[in-house]
């Protein structure tokens, strides 16, 4: 008898169209092809096979890796959008603040006090 693992988690399926590959992966292989093959050719006459090769695989890698890496089911521009902003656009030290009630209190006590001082000048 055929043994078949059902995963239990539904949501991480994820929907194949074409080659086993999800839309995401094939619209990711897509651009890298449309970039590197155009290139290659472009450069195989000046700069020789080799080289051209080379070149197409380094310029087709990162919409390999957009297509591929995942960590914690997040694609890789959502990873780098979150190191960017851990790195650079958060500030490095976020000390704890809590919202005291009782402060809030004690302020709105000092302000009613003040505002009634105020209206006792004016009588």
């Amino acid at each position: 008898m055929a043994y078949v693992p059902v995963p239990k988690d539904l949501n991480a399926v994820k929907t194949k169209v074409i080659f086993n590959l999800t839309k995401r992966q094939l619209i990711c292989f897509g651009s890298g092809a449309l970039i590197g093959i155009p290139l290659f050719f472009l450069l195989k006459g000046s700069v020789g096979t080799s080289a051209a090769s080379i070149i197409m695989v380094v310029t087709m890698l990162p919409c390999f890796l957009f297509a591929l890496f995942e960590k914690h089911g997040q694609p890789l521009e959502k990873v780098l959008r979150n190191i960017l902003r851990v790195a650079f656009l958060r500030p490095k030290k976020r000390p704890y603040m809590t919202n005291n009630f009782y402060s809030v209190l004690e302020r709105q006590n000092t302000l009613d006090k003040e505002v009634r001082r105020i209206i006792r000048k004016r009588s």
